[in-house]
């Protein structure tokens, strides 16, 4: 069971954010080959939806424990994006990046480009989770503490790395990707109650290991892939919400890495994201897990 790529995109945008104020003299662009493909069709036991989520649920720790679970805490480190090691800069006339970054994308389709090194720039930070779709994401960075806050029904940001240090309201854009947002105990759990339509688009090889392929449509009508390993069962690859990159969509996809148990749920500690186009890969390492933690009435409250 997994925190769903929306919450995910939230991390990485504010950490993103945070980053490239402090950084933007030295992170270059990101023009990349195509993201990673998986090869369709290996073997694996014919089986049904219903019987493929009734083994993912019981691999993951079980649907009635998952319910159990009220709140969840979960921190460690994030990628928040590369530092040039050889103290490089980009170009601040806009002129002149436009140029170097068509020579640059020119250099990597003929095979020539080759990236400077980088330092990989991490923060840390913790998201709290509470029923039915609450969530409070904190990144300390520079000696103050970026904060974004969904209450269920409105978000707000605190962004001092901006120079804001009035809180603001989410925008519509950020609102309706958490009011899209899944449940804590993930996509699969009563997926039907929750409006979500499953159904099996194949098979395909994730990182070289057969899995079972779910397209699940929301109730808003949104269409995204969950891909389910064939031995453990465990959720492995997710598709997200789409980055606008180079004036146009780009894919997202989140692998769920290093699980362990905690409370008799299988949590993933790793999480990889990447966009279709961009050779980086974003990690998110989980370092605590906390159960039901009792969180303050006032954790997703709107200051003022």
């Amino acid at each position: 069971m997994n925190i769903n790529v929306r919450q995910l995109f939230f991390i990485s945008c504010l950490a993103a954010g945070a980053a490239s104020m402090a950084y933007a003299a030295n992170v270059p662009p990101k023009p990349a080959p195509s993201a990673r493909k998986a090869a369709a069709g290996p073997a694996l036991p014919k089986l049904t939806v219903d019987q493929i989520v009734d083994k993912s649920l019981a691999a993951s720790g079980g649907g009635s424990s998952w319910k159990a679970v009220q709140t969840l805490t979960l921190s460690g480190k994030l990628d928040a994006g590369r530092e040039r090691k050889d103290g490089g800069n980009i170009p601040t006339n806009p002129v002149q990046a436009k140029i170097d970054a068509k020579t640059r994308a020119k250099s990597i389709l003929e095979g020539k480009y080759k990236a400077p090194p980088e330092k990989i720039i991490q923060l840390p930070f913790k998201l709290d989770l509470a029923r039915p779709n609450k969530q409070r994401l904190e990144i300390p960075f520079q000696g103050d503490t970026a904060v974004q806050v969904y209450d269920g029904a409105n978000g707000w940001k605190l962004r001092p790395y901006l120079g804001r240090r009035e809180v603001e309201s989410y925008s519509k854009d950020e609102l309706a990707i958490a009011t899209e947002e899944q449940q804590l105990d993930g996509p699969l759990v009563d997926y039907a109650a929750k409006g979500t339509q499953v159904s099996l688009a194949g098979t395909e090889l994730v990182e070289g290991n057969p899995a079972y392929h779910l397209k699940l449509k929301f109730k808003d009508g949104s269409v995204r892939g969950l891909w389910i390993d064939g031995k453990s069962f465990l959720e492995v690859k997710l598709e997200g919400t789409p980055r606008r990159r180079d004036g146009r969509p780009r894919t997202v996809m989140t692998y769920f890495k290093d699980y362990r148990k905690v409370d008799g749920l299988m949590v993933p500690h790793l999480r990889e994201t990447q966009v279709a186009g961009d050779p980086h890969i974003e990690r998110i390492q989980i370092e605590k897990v906390v159960v039901n933690p009792s969180l303050g009435p006032n954790e997703f409250t709107k200051p003022g």
